[in-house]
């Protein structure tokens, strides 16, 4: 008996909308100035339902900015928000980072987000000409702990047009470093 009382409210919850238009006309047939005053009253519950939503993404990148390098499911945990609700925010933001100082990766079913100073570092060391290896042993001090962070960053970076041309090549740079 409880799960089918469950099954209709979820039922009512997911089609509340349409309840209420419903409500709204009937109520309307009757009773005009009601029904005027109901609408209104329905459109500024629903525009102040998105205030808490635009707070929250304003925190989410104040946040963020603190850290050099931080993880979705740090964030998560620091945030005391759900991982899933983070990781949806943090793909959003991804998406809109093409001028943006800051960088977030999607990487292993997870995003990490870096902060200027980290993309700085990273473009210096690649347009000296710096593999994969040294770009790792460089920053694995602070910011970037695998390879697989390595390529996802320059994949990123290449995506959204904000890496340089290299100055010297890889093979250079090495060759340069084994015979001087």
């Amino acid at each position: 008996m409880p799960s089918k009382f469950v099954k209709i409210l979820k039922t009512i919850g997911r089609k509340w909308f349409i309840f209420l238009i419903i409500a709204i006309l009937i109520v309307f047939i009757f009773y005009q100035l009601a029904a005027i005053i109901m609408t209104i009253i329905t459109i500024v519950l629903f525009a102040l339902s998105y205030i808490p939503t635009l707070f929250f993404n304003k925190k989410l990148k104040k946040f963020l900015s603190d850290y050099s390098s931080i993880e979705d499911k740090m964030v998560a945990r620091k945030l005391k928000r759900s991982l899933p609700k983070i990781q949806e925010k943090m793909h959003n933001l991804s998406k809109k980072q093409n001028k943006k100082n800051w960088l977030i990766i999607f990487t292993n079913r997870h995003y990490i987000f870096y902060n200027e100073k980290t993309v700085e570092k990273f473009k210096v060391y690649y347009t000296k000409g710096f593999g994969e290896k040294e770009i790792l042993e460089k920053l694995k001090k602070s910011d970037i702990k695998t390879r697989d962070e390595i390529k996802a960053i320059e994949e990123t970076l290449v995506e959204n047009s904000r890496l340089e041309a290299r100055e010297v090549s890889v093979k250079e740079y090495r060759d340069k470093q084994r015979y001087s």
